[in-house]
């Protein structure tokens, strides 16, 4: 049992499958569709909020900086995820990159780890998206009863569980249900209604940057790197690494893409496409926010919930408008966000089933919508109960972690491969090996370390419960490890 848990699938095995799975799953994305899709996923409410907040507590006006080395740990990530996603067109992720290189119990890991990214990722955002929408309604007069609107329990350290009088809450189910409709019904469906998604949030984001170059003041984004409080972490050189990590959490999801690999029309050469595209362009567009944000107001003013809002109201009277559009380009951007998680999330369940790891009906396509409809359904079901009972900050961080933790694996699964078996025909190449894949795995390791002890006990709490469904069902029933039996 124990030389089972790293059983490996090959290449050749894996490339037959996604040959296979052509007759299945409609090829129908193109570069420009995968871009955006990374877009919608990677641009939600952080540049409308992390900006300001992480200037205001750790970097100052240098959180600029911080956008840019959170950036290029992401891009070492995303040029190794290229790579596979170039090479083993599935729509397994990182899951089925550990299954070629580190073995199953690694694959089934790492794919409990994206389940926590995608899945609790769509639930926490579906409640954010609920507090936005309420708000929205409140400018037209219409008011949601709060018992409708919230969670009903609450965690607090020290305090432990406690009921809040709430009973559902109906706006988070409510966007979930709409997406995961979408999800279902077919990928183009969902494709382009994340294509308007995405023109509304970055012409709001370019109006707002119109509406506010002109009015930029150089005295507020002087001194650029505020002189360190004694604290390690509260400005100076120490500050810009804390706000990196703060920021980083904006960047996740441009990995989702190579969960819909296997709907890719050419996969060898749109995938880096998507991935890169999309991650350089929502990098541009939060560095240029930044600049018009910390020059319309000082960085002391922006430690609130709306530092945009903030921004705005420094424009004057005549921009107020302005409050209302930013408004619907956050509803957009977490709408969005939303789509692409839950659509990562079937895949994997979808992948990890055709390999026997997960119960039969998560494999099976829908001879009409040409989708995982039952991995759909599922996943958007256990988002419902998620974004209905549960409070944002529950479940939040874990999301993070299990981001860092594909991340890592994905970059050293890049050494792995390229030692055993170096002359495999790579369409797209990650360049300076090993540096690039190695310096990605160490700065995701660091990250993952300097999260707080409580993310790390649900992580290892949701591990566990990984662990029982794993030696409980999966090991049984694991192709991998059923087809050498077979042969004796």
């Amino acid at each position: 049992m124990a030389k089972g848990l790293f059983i490996k699938k090959s290449i050749k095995t894996l490339l037959d499958e996604a040959q296979q799975s052509q007759h299945t799953m409609k090829r129908s994305l193109g570069a420009t569709t995968l871009t955006a899709m990374g877009i919608g996923a990677i641009i939600g409410a952080g540049i409308f909020v992390l900006t300001g907040q992480a200037a205001a507590e750790y970097a100052g006006p240098a959180i600029l900086l911080s956008f840019v080395l959170a950036a290029l740990i992401c891009v070492f990530a995303a040029l190794c995820y290229a790579e596979f996603a170039s090479l083993i067109p599935i729509s397994g992720s990182a899951y089925t990159y550990a299954y070629a290189t580190m073995g199953e119990f690694t694959a089934w890991i790492i794919g409990w780890g994206l389940t926590m990214e995608y899945m609790f990722s769509a639930s926490t955002v579906s409640v954010g998206w609920s507090g936005y929408f309420v708000s929205l309604l409140k400018d037209f007069g219409i008011t949601i009863p709060a018992q409708f609107a919230s969670a009903p329990i609450n965690y607090e350290v020290g305090a432990g569980w406690t009921q809040t009088g709430a009973i559902i809450n109906l706006p988070a189910i409510l966007i979930v249900a709409l997406m995961g409709t979408l999800v279902a019904i077919g990928i183009k469906a969902a494709a382009s209604f994340n294509n308007v998604m995405v023109i509304i949030k970055l012409s709001v984001i370019a109006l707002f940057i119109a509406c506010g170059v002109a009015y930029i003041n150089s005295d507020n984004l002087t001194p650029f790197v505020p002189s360190n409080t004694g604290t390690f972490g509260q400005f100076g050189f120490s500050g810009i690494l804390r706000g990196a990590g703060v920021v980083f959490f904006a960047f996740i999801g441009f990995d989702a893409l190579s969960t819909m690999a296997q709907e890719c029309r050419n996969p060898q050469k749109h995938m880096p496409i998507g991935m890169l595209g999309s991650l350089g362009i929502s990098t541009i567009a939060y560095i240029i926010v930044g600049i018009v944000l910390l020059g319309l107001v000082s960085y002391t003013m922006l430690n609130v919930p709306d530092p945009i809002a903030v921004a705005v109201n420094a424009l004057g009277p005549k921009f107020l408008w302005l409050r209302f559009v930013i408004k619907i380009a956050i509803l957009a951007g977490l709408t969005s966000v939303v789509l692409v998680m839950l659509l990562g999330q079937a895949r994997i369940f979808y992948t990890m089933s055709k390999d026997g790891l997960l119960p039969k009906p998560f494999a099976k396509i829908s001879p009409r919508f040409h989708t995982p409809f039952f991995s759909t359904v599922i996943v958007s079901i256990f988002c419902f109960f998620l974004a209905g009972i549960f409070p944002v900050g529950i479940l939040g961080q874990l999301t993070c972690m299990g981001a860092l933790l594909a991340f890592a694996i994905v970059c050293f699964g890049i050494l792995v491969l390229r030692y055993k078996q170096p002359t495999l025909h790579r369409p797209f190449k990650t360049p300076f090996v090993p540096w690039i894949p190695l310096a990605g795995t160490v700065a995701c390791v660091i990250q993952m370390i300097c999260l707080p002890g409580v993310t790390w006990g649900q992580f290892l709490i949701w591990m566990m419960l990984g662990c029982v469904i794993y030696f409980g069902y999966s090991i049984k029933h694991s192709k991998a490890r059923l087809a050498p039996a077979k042969k004796k």
